[in-house]
C-alpha cells in the first residue's frame, strides 16, 4: 500500500510546502484508514516528493522531524506507517522523483514487497504516473477537481471512497 503524503495523509497548505510540524494537519479519518490497512496486513509505505528541500524552503532535517512526529502521533492512536521514502531533489535531478517509480522500486527491493498486492493512493497526476510506471494500480483521491494525468484505476472524491473501492474490488 503506497500513500502519497501531502493531500492524502495531511492537508496541503497555502504556499505548497509543509515546513514544520505546526503546519502539518492530518486529514480526517486518516488514522482509521491506516489502522484498517494495518489490520488487513498491508504494509503502509509513504512515498513523497519533498522538493522544498532542494529549493531551500526547508531542510532534510525539517522533513525528518515532521515524519518522526507523524509516526509518533499515528502510533499513539494504534496506526503504523511501515516506511517512508522521500525524494528531496529538484525536478529532473534523480530517478526517485515522482512521476518516476524510483521510490516504489526502492521500497520493493528493501521490503521485499509483492507489487501484485499493491496499490498507490495519490492526489496528483505524478502519483498516478508513478503507479503506472511501477506497474501497480493507482487510486486518485480528490479527483473531482482539475486533473490532466493518466486514467487511474479509480477516481475517488475522498480517501474514504478510495479505500471502499479498494476493499470491495481490489482487496476482495
Amino acid at each position: 500500500m503506497f500513500l502519497d503524503r501531502d493531500g492524502v495523509i495531511n492537508q496541503k497548505i497555502e504556499g505548497g510546502y509543509v515546513r514544520t510540524w505546526s503546519e502539518f494537519k492530518f486529514l480526517p479519518n486518516i488514522v482509521d484508514w491506516i489502522r484498517l490497512f494495518n489490520a488487513l496486513d498491508h504494509l503502509v509505505i509513504v512515498v513523497t516528493n519533498q522538493r522544498g528541500v532542494a529549493l531551500g524552503k526547508m531542510t532534510l532535517q525539517d522533513v525528518e522531524t515532521i515524519h518522526e512526529k507523524m509516526l509518533q502521533e499515528l502510533k499513539s492512536h494504534g496506526a503504523q506507517i511501515d516506511d517512508i521514502f522521500i525524494c528531496p531533489h529538484a525536478q529532473d535531478a534523480c530517478d526517485c522523483r515522482k512521476p518516476l517509480p524510483g521510490m516504489v522500486q526502492r521500497a520493493t527491493a528493501e521490503r521485499n514487497l509483492d507489487l501484485e498486492r499493491s496499490v498507490a493512493f495519490g492526489d496528483r497526476a505524478s502519483d498516478m504516473l508513478m503507479a503506472q510506471a511501477a506497474g501497480i494500480p493507482g487510486i486518485l483521491v480528490n479527483a473531482y477537481g482539475a486533473y490532466d494525468g493518466p486514467e487511474p484505476l479509480y477516481r475517488a472524491a475522498s480517501l474514504l471512497e478510495g479505500v471502499r473501492f479498494f476493499l470491495e474490488r481490489v482487496h476482495a
